[in-house]
């Protein structure tokens, strides 16, 4: 008589390289096919909403970079503008043209990474270094601006750090590079950053095409893509999906265009969505946003580029005031020490603020008791939502199929286990 055929476990993760950071799965399988899945989370546990109860606002921005790590501006961009909220603080309207830029930029950045990891977990190595050629020049861009190729800390309550830089920063000769190979690489790095992005922007929607000849009608790709990991709208919805998550669902929601924030409202652009639900359609999703950011950067670096101003409130109890102004002013000295040792004090109340971040909505609720630190914060992380549905997106499925479905969810851990 034949013994009973049970059902085994199998760890996925936390070190296998197609379970993005430290997420551990315990999959149910009968044979090949997914029964249950299991997402075990607390082995990075940053406790950054407990840090941020112990540090002055300021102090507490560097750590927004580090929870999504491959979206840091985004990220960053949510936290300043709750603080904002709860001040009644007015931003520079160049300020909101450089952080829209960079929240752009960031969007690329991201989606650069998911479509090269993304690839590389089902099977396509060429993707993975034609997308890093790209983060390169956007890295730069980063680094031009706040000194920082990832943990940029470079948005302020307020505005910015400071305005775009009149110089890029260039190769220099080495050993292994020669003067004319040295002049090539600079070519488009002898003006300013503006005049480097612009040039980014003429060039990317190329880079884009090459990506689509290399995936979208490969007929491996839509194998691995094509009706894996189906999502109805219904069930979108009803999950809390948010992103290019909820709109490769066909559900046409957009915070920039639906609350906008910041200069969105001024820019033109579409929102692509899907039709199918499936890890194709996602992907087709995020490809079309590339190309709408893209459309964005050049808006944004139009309009900088006629309209100088200020980057950042005038209000010395919140922002630093400027290093000339310490050397002849005693009081704007003061200011500066009291900024940096005991922080702002922000008014009692609560605030939630929402970025269309580039996994989906990135929310940061914050509530003040009139100190110079939050009495509590909240982060409303896109990832966490979207793997609380992993089970439900991977039964019935193939165990190569589970390594898909995570990658279209896009999950970075750094702000699902915060």
């Amino acid at each position: 008589m034949a013994s009973e055929i049970r059902n085994y476990t199998l760890n996925f993760g936390p070190q296998h390289p197609a379970a993005h950071g430290v997420l551990r799965l315990v999959l149910e399988l009968d044979g090949e096919v997914v029964e249950r899945a299991d997402p075990h989370i607390g082995l990075l546990h940053r406790a950054t909403e407990k840090l941020a109860e112990t540090k002055t606002y300021i102090q507490s921005l560097p750590y927004m970079d580090r929870l999504d790590y491959v979206s840091m501006m985004s990220n960053e961009h949510a936290y300043c503008m709750a603080i904002e909220r709860l001040l009644g603080l007015d931003v520079p309207l160049r300020a909101q043209y450089i952080r829209v830029m960079f929240d752009e930029i960031t969007r690329i950045l991201n989606h650069l990474m998911w479509i090269g990891s993304h690839g590389l977990d089902c099977g396509a190595m060429t993707i993975f270094l034609y997308a890093f050629r790209e983060r390169e020049d956007l890295m730069d861009c980063y680094e031009a601006v706040s000194g920082a190729r990832m943990h940029a800390a470079y948005y302020r309550p307020g505005g910015v750090y400071r305005d775009l830089p009149e110089e890029m920063p260039k190769y220099q000769a080495s050993k292994v590079r020669n003067a004319a190979a040295i002049k090539r690489l600079n070519e488009n790095r002898e003006g300013s950053l503006l005049d480097f992005i612009d040039d980014f922007t003429k060039r990317f929607p190329g880079y884009v095409d090459e990506y689509e000849t290399l995936l979208t009608d490969n007929r491996i790709w839509k194998q691995r893509t094509v009706g894996i990991g189906v999502v109805t709208p219904e069930r979108a919805k009803a999950l809390g999906f948010t992103g290019a998550m909820l709109r490769g669902s066909g559900i046409e929601w957009d915070i920039r265009k639906k609350q906008p924030y910041e200069v969105y409202d001024k820019l033109d652009f579409d929102i692509p969505v899907g039709k199918n639900g499936d890890c194709y359609d996602r992907y087709l999703v995020r490809v079309e946003e590339m190309r709408q950011s893209n459309h964005i950067i050049k808006q944004c670096v139009q309009w900088l580029r006629a309209n100088p101003g200020p980057v950042i409130t005038e209000n010395h109890k919140v922002a630093a005031p400027s290093r000339v102004g310490m050397k002849t002013n005693m009081e704007e000295l003061i200011h500066h020490f009291k900024l940096f040792t005991e922080g702002m004090h922000v008014p009692e109340g609560e605030a939630y603020a929402a970025v269309e971040h580039p996994k989906g909505e990135f929310g940061i609720y914050m509530i003040s008791d009139g100190a110079n630190k939050p009495y509590r914060l909240k982060i409303r992380a896109p990832g966490y939502v979207h793997l609380s549905a992993l089970d439900e997106m991977s039964r019935g499925h193939m165990l190569s199929d589970v390594v898909a479905i995570i990658g279209t969810q896009d999950i970075v851990f750094g702000e699902v286990d915060r």
